[in-house]
């Protein structure tokens, strides 16, 4: 059989379902390309989307193909009264033995090379409204997978859990990744609420490059929180320590700013989100220009002077 791939966000970023896909197929004996022009037949072309329409606009399906599968994420969200909504039920899964192959990692040499990618973990117990996991994974974090099942000793390890220090095997998982010695990356970040002196001591043995964590809800006052991982984590330079902010979202900019200036007090460094960025306040997106420019951050430390300055 002749497969083809199609990656509808743009290659910006390593599509693990596709790359799994590609495995798949492969391991059966099947040739896998991108797809690329309609002047060639195709027994099944697989389009996969993993951001909503804002970000990523569908394209047309070939016309070349035998069978087009359309699947991911992106697929399931739709917008009402201005709010992302995710519907499972259009969503699609991977069969489980295309789900626990190793990944293709050929298909983004741009991104993969001496790097893997993968789960850990699936689901979250947050349900935050603006959080399409816990209606695609689950209010719970579960263990879906050991290291070894996409990492075979790359040198950096990308991990794409949703909330990892939420799973009941999480002391597990991560003693997995220390003694791998490879530099990870907790790509979608670390809960702050359930960080402890354990986890804190571990990760200060391990190799990272940067710890991402996240202060999305102005009402919740997470500063103890992140206050106490400063003092107890081995590496005090802000920059390896990023916190993302979400803006836009049953906010103010006068909460924006609190988290922001306690953050940068306690010596994080906070990256600014904007949620709906195309119908986001003038104000908001200022905002996010003046933080998230570590030179203007550092040379305006007041964002009102650069608001004023901005006009």
């Amino acid at each position: 059989m002749k497969i083809g791939l199609i990656d509808v966000d743009g290659h910006r970023y390593p599509n693990l379902a596709l790359m799994k896909l590609s495995a798949w197929h492969k391991a059966k004996g099947d040739t896998v390309e991108w797809w690329w022009s309609d002047f060639f037949h195709y027994d099944t072309v697989y389009m996969s989307k993993v951001f909503s329409e804002e970000y990523s606009p569908d394209r047309p399906e070939p016309l070349n193909a035998d069978r087009v599968i359309k699947g991911g994420t992106g697929y399931a969200i739709s917008l009402e009264n201005g709010r992302e909504r995710y519907c499972k039920a259009m969503d699609k899964e991977l069969p489980e033995d295309v789900e626990h192959i190793r990944p293709d990692y050929s298909l983004y040499p741009e991104f993969t090379e001496n790097t893997a990618y993968g789960f850990l973990t699936r689901g979250c117990p947050r349900g935050c409204a603006f959080c399409h996991v816990g209606g695609k994974e689950g209010r719970k974090s579960r263990k879906v997978a050991d290291l070894a099942e996409f990492w075979s000793g790359e040198k950096n390890i990308t991990l794409m859990d949703p909330n990892i220090l939420a799973c009941p095997d999480r002391w597990e998982l991560l003693k997995q990744l220390a003694a791998s010695g490879a530099y990870v990356d907790f790509n979608q970040g670390l809960d702050i609420r359930l960080m402890d002196n354990d986890v804190a001591d571990l990760l200060s043995s391990m190799r990272v490059k940067c710890l991402h964590f996240a202060w999305d809800n102005p009402g919740e006052d997470l500063e103890r929180d992140f206050q106490r991982f400063a003092e107890r984590y081995s590496r005090k330079d802000h920059r390896v320590k990023v916190v993302y902010v979400l803006t836009n979202f049953n906010s103010t900019t006068e909460e924006d700013l609190h988290r922001i200036y306690t953050l940068r007090g306690l010596g994080y460094d906070p990256y600014v989100m904007v949620y709906d960025k195309e119908h986001a306040p003038r104000e908001t997106r200022l905002l996010q220009r003046w933080c998230n420019n570590r030179i203007i951050f550092n040379t305006v430390p007041d964002f009102r002077d650069y608001d004023c300055k901005m006009g």
